[in-house]
């Protein structure tokens, strides 16, 4: 009996501790695309049981059938820090989406984060925009975590234009390993607790896989990557773009690292010029 109450502790500090490893921070917006000189609302974004996404709906003022981008965020992020991003998009004539995903920012909480969540509120976004506006076309654009997100959701619908995946990781495996060998995690504790969040999360990793599910995405898709990117190696890109069946496109931006937003918008033109050969 003592035996089975010890093994049932041990197992439930387990569980506790991956949970509370792999918790997204919370960081709450304090400026908003006013500050930049955007002129938007906020809108909510309907996810289930009620809840819904915050987000900043940017329209371009020169037609109501405009273009639209969806921009998600990565881990522990929101949507105040992808607004460089969003900027040469919404000066080029096209809506903007950008939103908090769940637990995120000002969005609600709704259990675990997880990546193939990421793709849920992403999804979310593309139905709120061809329910509520006029545009003609959507794409997605997301950041780290929420970069594979878009890949993933990208892969499961026929009506995305196009996808910019910017510092996507190549596979959550890969990932995962990389944090928990920094943690000097022994081998076969990495692999239970791997094994452990395909379960609670409802996938396996070789399924949502950026690597893998770029080849089913049916649109143009355009890669970025920095090449002093640490979080997420170049080598994660060299990997996804092996897959990209030579129609797409990639950009290696030197100097940047994971989070060098402000980089990545001095590469905005690109961006905004691949949107337009996509067809936005």
């Amino acid at each position: 009996m003592i035996y089975l109450l010890i093994v049932a502790v041990l197992v439930t500090v387990f569980v506790l501790a991956i949970h509370i490893g792999f918790k997204a921070p919370r960081v709450i917006e304090t400026r908003d695309p006013g500050d930049h000189g955007m002129v938007f609302r906020q809108v909510s974004v309907p996810i289930r049981r009620g809840k819904a996404l915050f987000g900043w709906y940017l329209e371009a003022s020169d037609a109501s059938d405009a273009p639209s981008v969806v921009v998600l965020h990565g881990w522990g992020a929101n949507a105040e820090i992808m607004l460089p991003v969003a900027q040469p998009l919404y000066d080029a004539g096209m809506n903007v989406l950008l939103i908090d995903a769940r637990n995120h920012g000002q969005s609600p909480w709704d259990g675990h984060s997880a990546m193939p969540k990421f793709a849920k509120d992403a999804g979310a976004a593309v139905d709120w925009l061809y329910a509520n506006t006029q545009t003609s076309k959507v794409a997605l654009l997301g950041h780290s975590v929420g970069a594979a997100a878009v890949l993933l959701e990208a892969s499961r619908r026929d009506d995305i234009a196009g996808v910019i995946s910017i510092a996507s990781f190549a596979h959550p495996e890969w990932l995962m390993q990389r944090w928990l060998q920094r943690l000097r995690m022994p081998a076969k504790l990495i692999k239970l607790v791997l094994r452990y969040i395909e379960m609670l999360i409802g996938h396996k990793f070789d399924d949502i896989a950026p690597m893998e599910t770029i080849k089913a995405v049916s649109g143009p898709v355009l890669l970025v990557h920095g090449d002093a990117d640490k979080a997420v190696p170049v080598s994660d890109f060299e990997a996804i773009k092996a897959n990209m069946a030579g129609k797409d496109q990639s950009l290696l931006i030197a100097g940047a690292h994971h989070g060098s937003i402000d980089k990545i918008e001095e590469h905005g033109h690109e961006m905004v010029a691949f949107l337009r050969a996509a067809g936005l």
